[in-house]
């Protein structure tokens, strides 16, 4: 949607430039560009070259995991995979090794057991229960990602309620799982910006129906809005300080920390206004999408120096939408 494509038609001139202009005058400080695919991953490393403040991630998404088999040598596509990964965080580009996992709600597009194959875990978009979410808690270094999509219902709300702030990140998912009139959270929602539709296409404007990342604010509301949090400026904070711990760690003692423990004031005059959160920037080729291995010859994530993909905020480029 980010070049302009929607269902296979062109409907306007690509404006991630435009999109990116409305993210930075709405506070966003970084946005995560993911990878959902070798090809992505590549073209993520690239959009994430253009700006100081846009970082990427690669892997392969689980709906998309049969490109392995369909490369004809998935040794072969893992290993560049890893050179990628490896070239971005030489560059200092790549923050997380993503998007991988397992998606059993869209098994239209890869079997579970291809899935199981080739992926390992990852959580964002939660929309689970609160015993869901409970067992997520347990595992000490996971976070919980929260969207439009984790705030539809009352029973969502009263999850999100539930769910401690410093275990938290939020995301956007855009284009996708934008806050809608319908959702439960909507009362919540106090920021807007002027949107057109995709036909009357304008700079100056939000797609109507496309979610960006400038809304990150909007699931910020919300959240503080059902836990009845008046103070969203410490929200913000501890939300960031979160995405830094994971993907930013080299600022845990700069940014974060400084944000936290002044509570804004050290770095007032550089991030006024700013909501506090990065986002991941989903980039996707797949068109379609809504979204016996030797392991001594692999080299775990860890290995890299980065973190397998968790959850933060997902602003996914796609083709074909």
């Amino acid at each position: 949607m980010f070049k302009g494509i929607y269902n296979g038609k062109q409907c306007h001139a690509g404006d991630i430039p435009a999109v990116l202009a409305r993210a930075w005058s709405a506070g966003v400080d970084r946005i995560i560009v993911t990878g959902g695919s070798l090809e992505g991953s590549r073209e993520a490393l690239a959009i994430a070259e253009t700006d100081g403040r846009l970082f990427c991630t690669v892997g392969v998404h689980p709906t998309r995991c049969k490109e392995f088999e369909e490369s004809g040598d998935p040794e072969k596509h893992f290993k560049d995979l890893l050179s990628l990964a490896k070239e971005g965080v030489a560059k200092g580009k790549v923050v997380a090794v993503g998007e991988c996992g397992l998606d059993y709600d869209r098994l239209h597009f890869c079997s579970s057991e291809v899935q199981k194959k080739f992926t390992g875990g990852v959580v964002h978009s939660f929309t689970g229960s609160t015993e869901d979410c409970d067992q997520l808690l347990s595992f000490e270094k996971l976070f919980i990602g929260v969207n439009g999509c984790s705030l539809k219902t009352t029973e969502n709300l009263s999850v999100v309620k539930g769910i401690p702030i410093e275990r938290m990140m939020i995301e956007t998912d855009s284009p996708y799982c934008e806050i809608k009139n319908t959702h439960a959270g909507i009362h919540f929602v106090k920021s807007t910006w002027p949107s057109k539709k995709k036909e009357k296409y304008d700079p100056d404007s939000t797609v109507k129906g496309r979610n960006e990342p400038c809304f990150v604010r909007q699931v910020l509301e919300v959240v503080a809005g059902c836990k009845g949090m008046t103070n969203m400026d410490q929200l913000s904070k501890t939300v960031y300080h979160n995405t830094c711990r994971i993907f930013f760690p080299q600022d845990l003692d700069t940014v974060a920390d400084a944000l936290l423990q002044s509570g804004g004031e050290v770095l007032k005059a550089e991030k006024a206004g700013k909501t506090g959160s990065s986002l991941f920037f989903r980039h996707s080729t797949n068109e379609d999408e809504d979204e016996d291995e030797n392991e001594n010859d692999r080299q775990r994530p860890a290995e890299l120096g980065i973190p397998t993909a968790t959850s933060c905020a997902f602003f996914k480029q796609t083709k074909g939408k």
